[in-house]
């Protein structure tokens, strides 16, 4: 988990913890606001180290056959999953909140991407859609245009939208200026 510190200089985790905690809770889960919901709990979980727990089915272990290691981390995970089901749960409204009061953090997710699909399509045109179009203009900082770029992507796998390496460079070679064009022409030539 990361640690934060003070202006003293000292750990605050549980002070971190209530912040993160007060920024999900701006948005309440009411079944029509899945895309905004689910972004704000992600940055949240990401911030904590614990947005694996929305990605990644826990799968029990035989803790008599299992390393010390794989306990440990099996053990983490269950505690990590148990706190972010609570942080979602609590996000959700009154309804919602008895819909998934059992559910585990993995199970919470997939179940709610699967009736939300159709809110998810929209919003994996719209990034789609952008991804496409932007286009760099010449003097602007490529560093910023690059991180903007794998944004897009790195969001759309988040979306479960599975497309080709080469694809996505071509995308981000097709963004860039004019200026760039003997970039291309090299890159290309090198492949």
């Amino acid at each position: 988990m990361s640690t934060f510190y003070n202006a003293s200089g000292s750990s605050n985790n549980s002070a971190n913890s209530f912040s993160l905690l007060n920024i999900c809770t701006r948005i309440t889960f009411d079944g029509s606001n899945f895309n905004d919901w689910i972004q704000n709990i992600r940055m949240a979980l990401r911030c904590l180290d614990k947005e694996y727990v929305l990605e990644k089915e826990l799968n029990g272990i035989d803790e008599t056959k299992a390393t010390p290691e794989e306990i440990t981390k099996y053990r983490a995970h269950c505690k990590d999953g148990t706190k972010v089901s609570c942080i979602m749960s609590a996000t959700m409204t009154p309804e919602l909140q008895r819909l998934y009061e059992d559910y585990w953090s993995y199970e919470m997710c997939k179940d709610l991407m699967e009736k939300y699909h159709q809110r998810v399509l929209q919003e994996r045109y719209k990034i789609v859609r952008s991804f496409i179009i932007t286009k760099m203009k010449d003097g602007d900082s490529i560093m910023a245009h690059l991180q903007r770029m794998q944004r897009y992507v790195d969001y759309l796998l988040k979306l479960n939208v599975n497309f080709d390496e080469e694809l996505a460079i071509d995308i981000v070679l097709h963004s860039l200026p004019p200026s760039y064009d003997h970039f291309k022409m090299t890159y290309h030539m090198a492949q």
